[in-house]
């Protein structure tokens, strides 16, 4: 069969990545791509938000199923303008991507369906916000409501800080119309925690735990970015606990969604943290995450074909989803000023001889005449495989220290919480 993935980050490596090693996959497609995804699959010059130019290709090309990556094109319907074209396209609808796009169309349905999550309220009168916000002091948690690529959260620890958030989001238009509401949410304490999960309607099949580091320096210190880094699985989490998320929140809100009349075909995120008092909800995201996807695919054993089609099919049900019994650890290498300006054209070099058992995911490369180059905030997701964590995350750290652009910059801790807690 004929695949196409749409997207051009190392998320979208990372699927046509898995899927072109399905026997049961002549050729992948990705559009538009990347430097890396021209490795695996043929790049084709289509934007992600040209759905017209994308349906006439799949048409054209006789292509069996579409597997969407980004968040933009879901939210925009792309699901639903497949489907009403009759194309097998893997992704939830527009409506029911809303529980991304929207964080309080997200928090409305968590009250509603008794799914644990932090107290809070929303807001698009920026006074209104601010009088909120110094009337509960901080800590406190500043989010724009719709899409800021993984940006728009701020836990403010100072009052101070609160307030220059909701002046950056609600005044000054940093995230443009993400921010047009805010939601203000009660900071929690404990441990972050992601939970990746194949929905088909009401069947839920969790994928392994996953532990992002969004902050963009060591310690988790600085401004939040896309993700800077990722581990899986968590070797602290139990199995009972991660069955506990899936009765107690993934069950949950995919059977309410289902009683909305929204039901979720996708990949379910959901962000999680570990408080005193349970897990909870810190956000819902309607696809696969970046860089989660850079640890959690190498790591799947069963042909991603078969659980795709089934979701797709709505027989997920009848798919035994199976993961190898081993680590994978992802340092993501970004260029000099993310996640604030960064210059692109950087020559990258080091990527011709890698360590074992290492996967390199393309996030933004270009393939010019002078060879390989940055074209994007987070350049490279290196991922590396071991029996354990500890030798995964050697792996990944020796080909980080191969690889050479200029401004190259990246976390030296990913991992380091778990292995801390192992000691």
């Amino acid at each position: 069969m004929k695949v196409l993935v749409v997207g051009s980050g190392g998320r979208e490596h990372a699927i046509a990545w898995k899927l072109a090693q399905s026997p049961k996959v002549e050729k992948v497609f990705c559009a538009p791509g990347n430097g890396g995804t021209a490795e695996v699959a043929q790049n084709v010059p289509i934007p992600a938000d040209d759905f017209a130019a994308l349906v006439q290709f799949v048409k054209e090309e006789g292509i069996d199923l579409t597997v969407v990556g980004p968040e933009a094109p879901l939210l925009d319907g792309i699901v639903d303008f497949f489907r009403q074209r009759g194309l097998a396209i893997f992704g939830p609808t527009a409506m029911a991507a809303k529980i991304e796009g929207s964080k309080s169309f997200a928090k409305c349905l968590m009250k509603r369906y008794g799914v644990p999550t932090a107290n809070y309220e929303s807001f698009i009168d920026y006074q209104s916000a601010l009088a909120y916000v110094r009337e509960q002091g901080a800590p406190i948690v500043i989010k724009a409501d719709g899409l800021a690529a993984g940006k728009g959260v701020v836990v403010a620890r100072t009052l101070q800080e609160a307030e220059q958030a909701l002046f950056q989001i609600m005044q000054a238009g940093e995230f443009g119309l993400a921010g047009n509401r805010v939601v203000v949410e009660e900071y929690m304490e404990g441990e972050e925690l992601t939970l990746l999960s194949f929905v088909d309607g009401e069947t839920v099949k969790p994928m392994i735990t996953v532990q992002d580091h969004k902050a963009v320096f060591d310690g988790d210190k600085g401004p939040n970015t896309g993700g800077m880094g990722t581990y899986a699985p968590v070797p602290h989490v139990s199995n009972e606990l991660v069955n506990q998320i899936v009765e107690t929140i993934v069950k949950p809100m995919a059977k309410g969604m289902k009683q909305e009349g929204i039901p979720f075909t996708g990949v379910l995120y959901t962000g999680l943290m570990l408080t005193a008092s349970g897990p909870k909800v810190v956000e819902f995201n309607a696809r696969f995450g970046d860089p989660e996807a850079q640890v959690v695919l190498p790591l799947l054993e069963t042909d991603l074909v078969d659980v795709l089609l089934a979701s797709v099919q709505g027989e997920l049900a009848h798919v035994d989803v199976k993961w190898k019994r081993e680590s994978a650890v992802c340092v993501v290498m970004a260029s000099a000023g993310y996640p604030g300006h960064y210059e692109k054209g950087a020559l990258i070099s080091g990527l011709e001889h890698m360590p074992g058992k290492t996967v390199i995911f393309h996030a933004g490369t270009k393939r010019t005449d002078a060879g390989l180059v940055t074209n994007g905030g987070r350049v490279l997701g290196v991922t590396g495989l071991g029996e354990q964590l500890s030798e995964a995350r050697e792996t990944a750290y020796a080909a980080v220290r191969q690889i050479c652009f200029e401004g190259a910059h990246y976390r030296t801790d990913i991992g380091e919480k778990a292995l801390r807690r192992q000691r």
